[in-house]
């Protein structure tokens, strides 16, 4: 990693700090990821390198300036420090003192094999075996894409707190998607596994069964039938993962999106926002998931932060310049895709705790009504709550039983209304993975939920 002095970092905050500003730091990354990709049954595109940068910011009152370069003189660095000062019209009293010290993260991450350890050759035929597994399953498979990648991210922020954090980041990561087809039916199949893990990651989930999982899955929608349409009990399996409260609470529970008046959620600390079996929890220090880190882009440590305790919203989720508006602490919860971009408020791994009721007793509570196992894209309008998601597995329920697969089912709602309704909760959960995008920029997160009961959800399909 590209290492500047603790005197030069020092030059470079009371550089930006020259024209006044409540606060000021520098974002230090360097990023070394590689990416395969298989399709038609040979690899498509392999590539690797090293991108490194510099980003230095400015906070003062409720605005900030952000600059950055991939240049490390010091004349360029000076430059850009110089050009965030600019945008504060003042001037500081006296000369600016930083005793940096490093941050001692509360929470560490055990990698058994790097991925930077672990030969191409080997990662190759990870992704080819995983190829003639799925092809394997039925003539009726005519397509398979297969994207594998990992990253080593190495960063620094050093701040005019006085602080210093340092966090290396490993992810791994593999995607499959399979298309089966019959007659003028096309069926998809997609299953993604990863995580903030090394090369391990494939012996808790081998590679060539998820394969199989995706293309038995795009094999089985040709023969479902399409899925009914209307306002039945609902029930969401813990297999789907949480992508429906990522988007349907999560992303209104950002501070940015509270303060300029986005979200459903604003001014609401303390009201009831859901069901009193509902508590929402966004947590980066999990072991080894996705949207885990021992420091957020700002140098503050990796927390828990408890967003809805028992239905009654508690909190948001801060970056520095959310909470310094709101006069608050950070939450830990400033990030950013790379040093090209400033931090905004992010979910880290966000989920609903898991409750008391038995996961089978949940579907057989259920006469008639709908189950998703897996979850689709979506469209979320954080100002009014409502929502659309895709179902990409879901099943009938018949008298307490899983029936069917059906196909072309959507999930449409509000989601105030939705997380109010929520009558029962397992005491399962399951994990999602996924890169959330937002203003342009996309991070590494997990989600989760455990079976949960919707009495009355209006679903999408045929009438």
């Amino acid at each position: 990693m590209k290492r500047i002095s603790d005197d030069l970092i020092t030059q470079i905050l009371r550089k930006s700090l020259s024209n006044g500003g409540d606060y000021a730091d520098v974002f230090i990354e360097q990023e070394r990821p590689l990416s395969i990709q298989l399709e038609d049954d040979k690899i498509e595109k392999l590539s690797s390198g090293v991108d490194c940068g510099i980003g230095v910011r400015v906070i003062f009152g409720d605005k900030s300036a952000y600059a950055y370069s991939n240049d490390f003189s010091e004349g360029s660095l000076f430059g850009i420090a110089e050009t965030v000062s600019r945008a504060v019209k003042g001037k500081t009293s006296g000369e600016l003192t930083f005793d940096l010290r490093k941050l001692r993260p509360s929470v560490d991450f055990k990698i058994k094999h790097n991925p930077a350890d672990i030969a191409i050759k080997e990662k190759i035929s990870l992704i080819e075996n995983s190829n003639r597994a799925a092809r394997g399953v039925s003539p009726k498979i005519k397509q398979v894409s297969i994207v594998y990648r990992d990253s080593i991210q190495n960063i620094c922020i050093a701040s005019s707190d006085g602080t210093i954090a340092e966090d290396e980041r490993i992810y791994t990561l593999a995607l499959i998607q399979v298309i089966a087809a019959e007659g003028d039916v096309l069926q998809t199949g997609y299953e993604p596994v990863g995580g903030f893990v090394g090369f391990e990651l494939f012996e808790a989930s081998p590679f060539e069964e998820i394969a199989l999982k995706a293309a038995q899955k795009a094999v089985t929608l040709l023969s479902a039938r399409k899925a009914p349409g209307g306002k039945i009990p609902v029930i969401i399996s813990a297999e789907a993962g949480g992508t429906m409260i990522h988007e349907a609470i999560g992303h209104g529970l950002e501070a940015d999106l509270v303060q300029q008046g986005l979200s459903v959620y604003t001014d609401k600390i303390g009201e009831q926002i859901a069901s009193p079996l509902v508590t929402i929890i966004d947590d980066a220090t999990l072991p080894n998931k996705r949207g885990s880190f021992r420091f957020d882009d700002e140098g503050i440590m990796a927390q828990r932060t408890v967003l809805v305790e028992r239905g009654v919203l508690k909190g948001y989720l801060y970056d520095r310049l959310s909470a310094m508006k709101a006069n608050v602490s950070s939450t830990g919860n400033g990030r950013r895709q790379s040093y090209k971009d400033r931090p905004i408020p992010r979910m880290s791994n966000t989920f609903i705790a898991p409750g008391e009721e038995d996961p089978e007793k949940i579907i057989r509570s259920v006469d008639k009504g709908f189950l998703v196992r897996k979850m689709g894209g979506g469209q979320v309008n954080t100002v009014t709550g409502e929502f659309v998601f895709e179902v990409s597995e879901g099943f009938l329920i018949e008298k307490g039983l899983i029936g069917e697969p059906v196909r072309g089912a959507t999930l449409i709602g509000n989601g105030p209304d939705v997380l109010k309704s929520i009558d029962m909760v397992g005491n399962d959960i399951g994990f999602a993975i996924g890169t959330c995008g937002k203003d342009a920029q996309g991070v590494p997160v997990s989600d989760a939920m455990p079976t949960v009961r919707i009495p009355e959800m209006v679903v999408g399909g045929e009438v």
